[in-house]
């Protein structure tokens, strides 16, 4: 059924009181006793036919609680119900037995909504998660922060049938402090005993806009605002009208005359008589010091993960949920049971130099003991204020240059006193861009506690960063790695990173890599760009543009990367594997049409009638599927911390009904309850078995050039994700208005996207962003 509530209503829980109050006066009447589900919008799901096609309905709500400040009133609602269509359940059906290829989305969110109807009423709905203070302590975060445990919950049709999707999830609220108690944890000090600095103020302005407090010093009436700002002035001088006349009244005079209350502090602006309503969830970035506590409080070990999952279902009682009832649905609430398989660890090769030329990972790990290298400095180590960095570096580099006799500086290693990310991104746009070094490596004020296999890390990391190679398969230097051996294959990564919440213009950024060293596709080369805001396609895969001298020009990001791969191999790629990160269900088809596309055109630049097969795999790591094991204790299914051993892999019951996807957890647990990565093929020209797909990604997943472990990402992917991240470091700050905005190009949706900072080319030909 469509639903139009008349005013327009632009909150969800508003739109939902109303339909809550109409279906309580109506229900048994003119509804015909019919139970419905509402989205919170437009939609309006009953369980059968309404006694009508349309109708309006008069629906009176008291708003008191609707943030503006205004006194409470009752406002008159009209809810025109009219139908619209039939869901198609037959069409679910049909699809869940592979025999309909599109999924049926409007079925699947009339299930899903009709599930999330009582959780909506009963806890905080953000995204597909609730929250609720009720269902584990809330822990303190600092600064006026607090973590609430919550709930994912989705419909997915899956081999076996529908399936509930379950898992656990915490995220930051805004604590429920009085706001002088709330700006006292901001500022990390007493703000009672003086007023408050113009510094200060403006970060509690920031911090303190937009929240939603309710007064406390009216007793039982507690009306509830939203906060636009601060006054400049302490309360003790603000003054406002009282009449026509423009006599005047100071507000301290007021409270004392009109609610008997004394103004405790009047050297502070005026907010010191509010407490922070309860269960408003906190979007901006958190601080260094809050991400750790909230990470404490995730990290669960899998047998406690399991069990708050458990303890999440019972809870939720759907064998008690009227709207489940009223649909017919049914919900177990055991785990489903899944069949698993372990694939080996791959052997690795090493130097012939060192004592240990081959080893086998154990439990997906291994150690640099007998392998290995040493390094001298080329210069002595060289410090300056972080106000100086620029002309440090560059004296630096000048003074190797002039030691090195006409050689090319290799390394230049930077130590920085603090985590200081400012600092940190300067020396790398410094260093990439500008002088176009091959690397620099970045470590904490902690570099001399560290641990030798962290300096076994670094040193791998520096490896690469020059050019090197730590270690490769050892199939694959035998030649019997199976569709990537028998001809020259590229492996692709590619991925695109978005600005935070909040940032409505900055740039997403888009970076792919490709391997140059078959057989043993150990080195990757990198391009990243920038794209217009939140676009998800990315744009240079493949273009071309007219040159005014040279006329159209054909380039992009696969052709560059194509043309490196024979300039490095001396062949031309014969099979093009591409793994491609960060894309969600919904966007599939369209990422693969478009990108798939790309590659085509690319290949066809290059040479007629050149079209290698293509297998485009997407990665997921953001996903909500948890894999825990029949005995926690087991030794032979778990490892050291009770997770699933590296080299689970799971393709069957709740794996997609018909095509190519399975879940593999390539890593050994740390710590919490480890997530594996879901890869979806979704165009598979070079006919991969499911054993070579995923026997190939867990091997690669060991090759990953930061660390001795295997890794929970295949390592294209993962380092696309890291050439994305590192080039926001190059992002030039935005410019004022008065000042000329550089030449920028034109995304897809006509909107000016300025460049990146071309990264100079020798720093192109190794992993720099490792």
């Amino acid at each position: 059924m469509a639903v139009k509530i008349t005013p327009e209503v632009s909150s969800r829980s508003v739109n939902r009181a109303i339909m809550a109050e109409l279906v309580r006066l109506y229900r048994y009447s003119d509804l015909g006793e019919r139970l419905p589900a509402y989205d919170g919008r437009k939609n309006l799901y009953t369980a059968g036919t309404l006694p009508f096609d349309a109708r309006e309905f008069v629906v009176r709500l008291s708003d008191d609680d609707d943030g503006t400040g205004v006194p409470p009133r009752e406002r008159e609602y009209r809810v025109a119900i009219k139908f619209a269509a039939r869901a198609d359940l037959h069409h679910l059906r049909e699809f869940i037995a592979g025999r309909q290829a599109d999924a049926p989305q409007e079925a699947l969110q009339v299930l899903d909504v009709v599930l999330r109807e009582v959780a909506n009423r009963r806890y905080v709905s953000i995204g597909r998660s609730f929250y609720s203070p009720d269902i584990r302590k809330p822990q303190r975060l600092g600064d006026g922060l607090q973590s609430w445990c919550g709930f994912y919950q989705s419909i997915r049709p899956t081999q076996m049938g529908l399936s509930l999707n379950i898992d656990m999830s915490s995220t930051a609220f805004i604590e429920p402090l009085p706001v002088i108690e709330f700006v006292a944890q901001i500022l990390g000090k007493d703000v009672i005993s003086r007023p408050l600095s113009d510094a200060n103020r403006i970060k509690i302005k920031k911090a303190l806009r937009g929240v939603k407090v309710e007064v406390t010093h009216r007793g039982n009436v507690r009306r509830k605002y939203r906060i636009s700002g601060l006054t400049t002035q302490p309360t003790h001088e603000l003054i406002f009208p009282i009449d026509d006349q423009m006599n005047m009244k100071s507000v301290v005079e007021y409270f004392k005359e009109m609610y008997g209350f004394t103004i405790q502090h009047p050297h502070l602006p005026c907010l010191q008589a509010c407490k922070i309503v309860e269960g408003q969830r906190y979007t901006k970035r958190l601080n260094e010091k809050q991400i750790t506590s909230l990470l404490k409080v995730t990290c669960r070990r899998p047998r406690e993960q399991e069990m708050d999952i458990l303890q999440t279902v019972q809870q939720n009682e759907y064998d008690q949920d009227p709207y489940a009832n009223e649909f017919g649905i049914n919900i177990s609430e055991k785990l489903t049971s899944v069949e698993a398989r372990v694939l080996p660890a791959p052997w690795l090769k090493y130097h012939d130099t060192g004592k240990e030329k081959e080893c086998l990972p154990q439990v997906g790990q291994w150690n640099m003991v007998n392998k290995e290298f040493n390094s001298e400095p080329v210069i002595p180590i060289y410090s300056a204020r972080p106000d100086q960095v620029e002309k440090a570096l560059k004296n630096v580099y000048n003074l190797a240059l002039n030691k090195l006799k006409g050689k090319e500086l290799e390394l230049l290693l930077a130590i920085l006193p603090d985590n200081n990310g400012s600092l940190y991104g300067d020396i790398k746009r410094i260093c990439e861009t500008d002088l176009g070094l091959i690397s620099q490596c970045c470590l904490t004020k902690h570099v001399f506690k560290i641990s030798k296999q962290y300096l076994a890390n670094v040193s791998l990391k520096i490896n690469v960063k020059m050019g090197g190679r730590n270690t490769v398969l050892l199939d694959a230097i035998s030649w019997r790695i199976p569709l990537v051996s028998d001809i020259p294959t590229i492996i692709f990564g590619a991925d695109v990173t978005h600005p935070e919440t909040g940032e409505d213009s900055s740039p997403s950024i888009a970076a792919v890599v490709a391997s140059q060293d078959w057989p043993e596709v150990t080195k990757y080369a990198g391009l990243v760009c920038a794209q217009a805001h939140r676009q998800e396609l990315i744009q240079d895969l493949y273009k071309t543009w007219h040159d005014p001298q040279r006329g159209t020009v054909t380039g992009g990001m696969i052709r560059e990367l194509l043309i490196s791969f024979r300039k490095a191999t001396g062949q031309k790629p014969l099979r093009i594997i591409f793994y491609r990160d960060g894309v969600s269900e919904g966007q599939f088809y369209q990422v693969l049409l478009y990108e798939l596309d790309a590659i085509r055109k690319a290949c066809a630049s290059l040479e007629p009638n050149y079209q290698p097969p293509v297998t485009f795999v997407v990665v997921q790591k953001r996903h909500h599927t948890r894999l825990f094991a029949n005995n926690h204790k087991d030794r032979s299914s778990t490892d050291k911390s009770g997770n699933i051993l590296p080299g689970t892999v799971v393709d069957s019951k709740i794996c997609h009904p018909t095509e190519f996807d399975f879940y593999l957890c390539s890593h050994a647990g740390i710590q919490g309850t480890s997530r594996p990565a879901h890869y979806h093929v979704l165009w598979d020209e070079n006919n991969f078995t499911a054993d070579e797909m995923q026997t190939l990604t867990n091997n690669l997943c060991y090759t990953y050039a930061r660390c001795t472990r295997s890794v929970s990402v295949v390592p294209p992917a993962y380092y696309a994700h890291l050439a994305a991240f590192r080039a926001r470091f190059y992002m030039e700050p935005e410019m004022s208005e008065n000042q000329t905005t550089p030449k920028s190009s034109t995304g897809t949706n006509g909107t000016s996207v300025k460049p990146l900072p071309a990264v100079k080319e020798k720093v192109k030909r190794v992993m720099f962003y490792c």
